[in-house]
């Protein structure tokens, strides 16, 4: 595998706090609200819990993959305004697929470098909202003519280059790696269950933020709102975490005939919304959540993009200075159970480091928002153990891995 790829280091950047929405399964009580919304949900939540004035934030940074709503060109600028932040303020999209919340602290922290001192980073993701679309209808119907209307949720997650969808990427590293459709269903049942005592356990607590309806008035100009699903009362918690075996999950039936992905050992598809608040740690006037000490991002081959994590991890480790044993917890995204799998045997990594909490096999995935999930809740897992470091990761579709180093600023020794 190549080492190229882009590192950067920062000195004095830390997470004052991050919070999320519940992540609720497709259709589900979400299911109507614009990604907007829950962006400005998460990021008035932010600011409250950090303690500090709308006013202070120099810089919004905002990332959505679908285009979910027709005002969607301008989901960073609302977020933004309707969170309190100053008219001046400029407001900046970020797109780095599954990696965009790593990407959105990574530019963050460049931000600060130069006269940003506090910068607002919300993404926001509704799965259930990505359209049934059509690219080559604007100039009418042809008669009898293909009409091209398509899932955008689903084609989205094909890749022309090497001709293969998602699912099949993960099914080439369970050939590459040996890996069997009975290990691949095991480590889905393992990430199920976890997720499940977790959540029994409260460990998400301090992180989720209860979505009620809710109107978003910003004087001047037209409201804005969250409205529930018909009869949904509040969203307190994460939807999808629910009792599961190996007997259930082996009588899936493959994605593709040769494969060893199915529904129950690949990511749940769920809407949800996440925020950090970033800013130098020499500045932060209360506990910061994390020090954001680097990031990697590299290339690889798209049709194995899964394995990203592991060069992106290397990478990050080399040029830091630090090795595998220095890390206390690694929270890698689990895009599909093979997926993880490689990275673990590639970096051979061991299960009691690794997504203690489970992972989006049970939470899910919603594209935009995963990345600050990932380093939120690895930050207070590092709290709550003493330990030192913690490294976040995902694979990125298209053939990308993304990490990030953080470091847990009440560790002591």
């Amino acid at each position: 595998m190549s080492s190229a790829g882009q590192y950067s280091a920062f000195a004095d950047v830390a997470i004052f706090d991050a919070v999320r929405t519940p992540w609720v399964d497709i259709g589900g009580a979400l299911a109507q609200v614009s990604p907007i919304d829950l962006g400005i949900k998460v990021g008035r939540e932010v600011l409250a819990r950090a303690g500090v004035d709308p006013m202070a934030v120099d810089s919004v940074l905002a990332g959505s993959m679908a285009q979910a709503s027709f005002d969607a060109y301008l989901l960073p600028r609302h977020i933004g305004l309707y969170s309190g932040v100053a008219q001046s303020v400029p407001a900046l999209g970020v797109q780095r697929i599954c990696a965009t919340g790593f990407e959105l602290l990574r530019q963050a922290a460049e931000q600060l470098r130069d006269d940003v001192q506090l910068a607002l980073c919300v993404a926001s993701e509704s799965m259930s909202r990505n359209p049934i679309a059509a690219y080559t209808h604007r100039g009418g119907f042809r008669l009898g003519g293909e009409v091209q209307f398509k899932d955008f949720l689903w084609e989205a997650l094909y890749d022309p280059a090497p001709g293969l969808d998602m699912i099949a990427t993960a099914d080439n590293l369970a050939r590459r790696y040996g890996l069997s459709r009975e290990a691949v269903d095991r480590y889905a049942c393992d990430s199920h269950l976890r997720a499940l005592q977790a959540q029994r356990a409260g460990a998400w607590g301090e992180e989720i933020v209860a979505v009620d309806n809710q109107v978003f008035e910003l004087e001047g100009y037209q409201p804005r709102g969250i409205a529930l699903a018909r009869r949904a009362g509040a969203v307190t918690e994460d939807s999808h975490p629910r009792p599961t075996d190996l007997a259930a999950l082996a009588r899936l039936r493959a994605v593709h005939a040769d494969g060893v992905q199915t529904a129950g050992n690949s990511c749940a598809v769920v809407d949800g919304a996440a925020a950090a608040l970033v800013g130098r740690a020499s500045a932060c006037t209360r506990p910061a959540l994390a020090r954001l000490l680097a990031s990697a991002v590299v290339g690889v081959a798209p049709e194995f993009m899964g394995i990203g994590p592991a060069p992106a991890i290397r990478l990050l480790l080399r040029r830091s200075g630090l090795s595998l044993g220095d890390i206390g917890r690694f929270e890698i995204n689990e895009a599909q159970a093979a997926q993880v799998l490689a990275v673990a045997q590639e970096l051979e990594l061991d299960s009691a480091r690794l997504n203690v909490q489970g992972g989006s096999l049970a939470l899910g995935h919603p594209l935009a928002a995963t990345g600050l999930r990932l380093v939120m809740t690895l930050a207070r897992q590092l709290r709550q153990h003493n330990l030192r470091y913690g490294i976040a990761a995902a694979c990125v579709g298209g053939g990308q891995g993304m990490a990030l180093l953080i470091e847990n600023p009440a560790y002591r020794a």
